[in-house]
């Protein structure tokens, strides 16, 4: 039977408020002094004197030893990080090791301690390492607590001798690879991960746990020994190191446990605790957000060169397998300047930016016609870091420079990938002041979910995209338009200033007109290429608000857009740009049914531009095309005509002809039904699902069809309401499946049908609208409710526009007001843009015209757009 564990000498209530008064005074002193470095230190030192006295108040063997490992092992420890342990031993436990063990492990958490153990022999240490690079890289850093020396030294003797400095490299950079893909490769998201996102504390950790498995040293001050980098950049480094640690500090202490995203809830008292003051157009926690993104994108680029020289450190070693072949490979030359030497570029001379500080184009230049290039070397891409700064006003206004701007723009590849590396290089800020004071600007408008640089950029690319033939089957109408688009450079500056007066106060499409005209003229841009890309930025949210928002089957609203447009290739450039826009604010924003909408305004406004009849020929070629998909189903043409004959022009101008066709064929024998009839399919847009519902009409159809599709978690993005001469309500729905249950369509539609139209038969009492809970997002950056009634141009209808936060039950609550006063429903286009509600109802009703009436349905519906 094995012995019992020893008992600690102390209790257990005795460790844990030594822990406990120890970290409030840690806590304390850190508020006080702001010193993370410090506050990480002494809150290791303080685990380790506990740690080291429970261990020698416990009967374990001799032979045994307690190690800190991970970052605890480096001797820095976050408030509420795990305590990382090995318990070494000298051969595998057996059961009264193993039971102590255990007593003392549950004594570590018992005391207050979140313990990330393991408990191994040093063969055991050696086969995992051997096979996990992250058991390799917690070992890397293993630090004696107490115990057995002479075993800690033998394992570190034999992981020493274990390691094979080159495989570590690899391994470790396809971890980072791996870890950026799990960020979308971008540092800008808008609850970045401190330790782990791109430019954050893991990326300086590789450096540091690779130059350790090099035998350079472990700290930056031995980096600058070994001429890895400068004293400068060693304390720029450290700089940003100290500002993710305190930030990380910080986000601890408010969370009350570990959390290394900077969440919406922490932004704010985070940007206060620093002391920064909102300005007059930005808050708090943009400004601090901003802070953080530029140290991110600094940080992300002292990876990139330190792991360059890294590499090549390890290249040079005597027994790298690359050495022969890639460590002393030839140079290629490329200009009188740069040369080509293992698939990186490389300045002929280190000096040549501060030379020539006109070259800096030259090199992006060579990178975009040069496409085996993977990169720019480290130490010429550490030169031209230091050159940036003297991009100034004389080298903006340098005509071989700007001309050489102009080139990389026309280049016919590789352009993103030039945009992208001149920002983060900060080469392009320093070129377009404007574009500078956008960089790690926060956007907290509910949709965009990037900053306004890096959507900007997104927005370049995805205009390249279009051009690209490979990728036409993204997009084939675009990728059509810009095959024949003379100079597209127009199109790429126009997504590049679109959004650059962002944050500065007033309308930032008319003030980034300005600076477009500008620029456009400083580069030699013809004048009406200026006009275009300065009407393009000026016009940039035109024609998605006209689409989502206005009744694109009227000829009015199509006439009015087609004058604004002037003609095909200002229409065709800001329909490019327009779906580049949208496709970059957020994965989430775009969808197949907006970008049907985008294409019929964009075909109306052509036929318009084309001088086609407006509403006649229009009307007359839909029903030969009803009639067509008909025939082709063996539906007799008496059918159609029968349903037709109840139905006014306005139906013929909102549907298309499939759906005309379809509404018929749906219809055969049932025009006069009482029963509801309910029919869904897939849409033809090809995301989600289209519904049609035909009723004898009733005034509280619109809400009960809402409360429905809220309850089986479908969300509205268009709603056609139309009622025919004989009382009957026509309605179209197209809807998103919010649980993605595509894989069941069949019987999802099944249950459509069937539910929904048992529940309108049924007719009974309306239920109370969801009330689901507000995002974090939405609650911490709340939108204040719009609504505006104003008449249509004809005068016939209403136009309701509502503005509000997005939430489970808003268009049910909104349904039952317009039940309550009596609001007569026609079009509803239900646009949501990340977790803002941007809704636009067409809607008829007595009311309208009593304006005491009109203000008590405007404060009814805000007060529930508000609840």
């Amino acid at each position: 039977m094995p012995l019992p564990a020893a008992e600690p000498a102390r209790d257990i209530a005795y460790w844990r408020a030594t822990l406990k008064e120890g970290r409030a005074r840690l806590a304390e002193t850190f508020f006080l002094k702001r010193n993370a470095v410090d506050n990480l230190r002494k809150h290791a030192h303080l685990v380790d004197g506990v740690l080291r006295e429970i261990w020698q108040d416990t009967d374990l063997p001799p032979s045994s030893a307690l190690v800190a490992v991970g970052g605890y092992g480096r001797g820095l420890l976050f408030p509420h990080s795990d305590v990382d342990l090995l318990l070494l031993l000298e051969s595998p436990p057996g059961n009264e090791i193993a039971s102590r063990l255990e007593h003392v492990i549950g004594l570590f958490w018992d005391i207050g301690l979140e313990v990330g153990h393991s408990v191994r022999t040093i063969a055991d240490c050696l086969e995992e390492s051997a096979k996990d690079v992250t058991v390799q890289t917690n070992l890397l850093e293993a630090r004696l607590l107490c115990g057995n020396s002479a075993l800690f030294g033998r394992l570190q003797n034999d992981l020493h001798e274990q390691m094979d400095a080159s495989v570590f490299l690899q391994a470790k950079l396809l971890e980072q690879q791996q870890r950026h893909t799990r960020f979308h490769d971008t540092a800008y998201n808008l609850e970045p991960n401190l330790k782990e996102s791109p430019g954050g504390l893991r990326d300086l950790q590789t450096v540091l746990w690779i130059s350790q498995a090099l035998r350079l040293g472990g700290s930056w001050k031995e980096l600058v020994a070994e001429f890895l980098i400068t004293s400068q950049e060693a304390r720029q480094i450290q700089r940003h190191e100290k500002f993710l640690q305190d930030l990380r500090i910080r986000l601890h202490y408010l969370a009350r446990r570990r959390e290394d995203r900077v969440l919406f809830d922490f932004q704010e008292p985070l940007a206060h605790q620093l002391g920064l003051a909102g300005q007059k157009y930005r808050s708090t926690s943009e400004l601090l957000m901003q802070r953080y993104y530029r140290t991110a994108k600094a940080v992300s680029l002292m990876n990139e060169i330190l792991l360059q020289n890294l590499r090549a450190r390890a290249d040079s070693l005597p027994d790298a397998p690359s050495q022969s072949t890639r460590g002393q490979a030839p140079a290629l030359p490329l200009s009188s300047r740069f040369q080509a030497r293992n698939q990186l570029l490389e300045a002929c001379q280190e000096d040549i930016f501060q030379q020539q500080p006109d070259v800096i184009f030259e090199c992006f230049l060579l990178l975009q016609r040069h496409s085996e290039l993977k990169g720019i070397c480290a130490p010429t891409l550490r030169a031209l870091w230091r050159a940036v700064p003297l991009i100034d006003s004389a080298f903006r206004h340098d005509p071989l420079n700007r001309a050489r701007f102009m080139e990389i723009l026309r280049e016919p590849r590789g352009l993103t990938h030039a945009l992208r590396r001149m920002n983060q290089y900060g080469v392009l800020g320093r070129y377009i002041p404007a574009f500078g004071r956008i960089v790690g600007q926060m956007q907290h408008d509910l949709f965009h979910v990037y900053t306004v640089d890096e959507h900007t950029l997104m927005v370049v690319r995805n205009l390249r995209r279009f051009a690209i033939p490979e990728l036409s089957h993204e997009f084939p109408l675009c990728s059509r338009l810009i095959s024949t688009f003379e100079r597209t450079e127009v199109l790429y500056l126009a997504g590049l200033f679109h959004d650059i007066a962002k944050g500065r106060g007033g309308d930032h499409s008319r003030l980034g007109k300005v600076d477009a005209r500008r620029f456009c003229r400083q580069h030699g841009l013809d004048q009406a290429d200026t006009e275009l890309v300065g009407w393009l930025v000026e016009s940039h949210l035109d024609m998605s608000a006209v689409a989502q928002k206005q009744d694109i089957s009227d000829p009015e609203v199509i006439a009015s857009f087609g004058i604004k447009a002037r003609d095909q290739r200002h229409l065709t450039a800001l329909y490019l740009l327009t779906v580049a826009d949208i496709r970059g604010t957020s994965p989430k924003v775009w969808n197949a049914w907006k970008g049907r909408l985008l294409e019929n305004l964009y075909h109306a406004t052509c036929r318009y531009l084309c001088g086609a009849a407006p509403t006649a020929g229009q009307l007359q070629q839909r029903q030969i095309e009803a009639l067509e998909i008909l025939r082709q189903n063996a539906i007799p043409e008496f059918v159609a005509q029968n349903l037709w004959a109840k139905l006014d022009e306005g139906y013929f101008l909102r549907h298309e002809a499939q759906e005309i066709a379809w509404h018929a064929r749906v219809l055969d024998g049932n025009a006069d039904a009482i029963a509801p009839v309910v029919k869904a399919r897939l849409a033809p847009s090809g995301e989600g699902l289209q519904v049609m519902i035909y009723t004898p009409d009733r005034d509280d159809l619109f809400a009960r069809i809402c409360g429905f599709f809220e309850q089986v978690n479908f969300n509205i993005v268009e709603a056609k309401i139309h009622t025919t001469r004989h009382g009957h309500a026509m309605d179209s729905f197209v809807v998103l499946d919010e649980e993605q249950r595509a894989s069941h369509y069949r019987d999802l539609l099944n249950y459509i049908e069937y539910e929904l139209a048992q529940q309108l038969t049924d007719a009974k009492p309306l239920e109370t609208p969801l009330r689901g809970r507000v995002s974090r997002h939405l609650k911490h950056f709340p939108i204040t409710p719009q609504v505006s009634i104003r008449p249509d141009d004809k005068g016939t209808y209403h136009v309701l526009s509502v503005t509000a936060g997005d939430r489970p039950g808003l268009l049910s609550s909104m349904a039952q007001v317009f039940l309550s006063h009596g609001v007569h429903l026609h079009t509803a286009k239900i646009n949501t843009l990340g977790e803002r509600a941007e809704d636009t109802f067409i809607i008829t009703g007595n009311f309208l015209e009593k304006t005491k009436a009109v203000v008590r349905f405007e404060a009814d519906l805000l007060q529930q757009l508000q609840a």
